[in-house]
């Protein structure tokens, strides 16, 4: 016996997925080879960008097939909450041995966006343990992508990502970004520009009061909303002095441009600098 309803039939491409644009129809994609992804039609797309930006692994690489089977085959999941597990220890033990001094943790997220509300819960968590609960304030730089969560999107500084946004998130501060190219003045040697930007961020803290900042928060080198933009020399080595002349958190967001992609693990050994306090 039927209702006699038929159930509801989708158009050709019709898709029950909320897609990044939802007038888009995607190809299909079916198979990975290296640096090539490969749709059901056969056509091969290069992955020139790493996705979106953040994956180094390439596709169906057969040693990265072999690990993920073998850890599948004896361990699929166990809840981090209630159980650690060998390859979580011994990976935090490999980035540690690698990490710039001072380093001696590793929080596991499963994306960017995850990564920098927890480094912001952190920061914050920090401080109230330190007995200090009167520190909110966050700065970033104007143009940054941090992430999409409302965390992430508030410290961020693109402002077209965070306009439909903003009556839910909480404040948000931004100065100048170090985008040589574009905001260097005329005349303008490194130094002198780093000199001005370290002194844009302390007048910040200062105006914001240095007991109530938590932190400032940059991507080494800047990923997606400002094309690939390097720190001029001393940028970072001056911002490091500021914050710990002030007491607050630096908070390096290294989703696009850590992991070797700069020639060493972590981009800011690059700089000579170490985030966190």
């Amino acid at each position: 016996m039927t209702s006699g309803r038929e159930p509801p039939r989708q158009a050709p491409n019709a898709t029950r997925v909320f897609h990044h644009h939802t007038h888009m129809d995607p190809p299909v994609a079916v198979a990975g080879d290296g640096v090539w992804l490969i749709d059901r039609d056969g056509k091969r797309y290069l992955d020139a960008s790493g996705g979106a930006a953040v994956s180094c692994l390439g596709h169906s690489d057969q040693a990265v097939i072999e690990v993920i089977r073998s850890q599948a085959a004896s361990l699929p999941f166990a809840h981090t909450a209630f159980f650690t597990n060998e390859p979580m220890e011994a990976l935090a033990e490999a980035l540690v041995a690698k990490a710039p001094a001072g380093l001696s943790r590793v929080y596991f997220c499963s994306g960017g966006s995850e990564a920098t509300e927890a480094a912001l819960k952190i920061a914050r968590q920090y401080f109230v343990e330190r007995g200090e609960p009167q520190r909110r304030h966050f700065i970033a730089r104007r143009q940054s992508y941090h992430g999409n969560t409302l965390g992430a999107l508030a410290v961020g500084g693109n402002a077209w990502r965070r306009e439909a946004f903003g009556p839910v998130m909480v404040e948000g501060h931004h100065v100048s970004p170090c985008y040589a190219y574009r905001d260097r003045r005329p005349g303008e040697g490194d130094a002198a520009m780093v000199a001005r930007l370290a002194g844009e961020l302390d007048a910040q803290i200062q105006a914001l009061g240095a007991g109530t900042v938590i932190g400032f928060v940059a991507e080494t080198v800047v990923g997606a909303t400002a094309g690939a933009v390097p720190p001029v020399d001393g940028y970072f080595r001056a911002i490091r002095e500021v914050c710990d002349r002030h007491g607050i958190l630096l908070i390096l967001d290294e989703v696009m441009c850590g992991m070797g992609r700069n020639g060493t693990l972590f981009a800011c050994e690059q700089d000579g600098v170490a985030p966190a306090c």
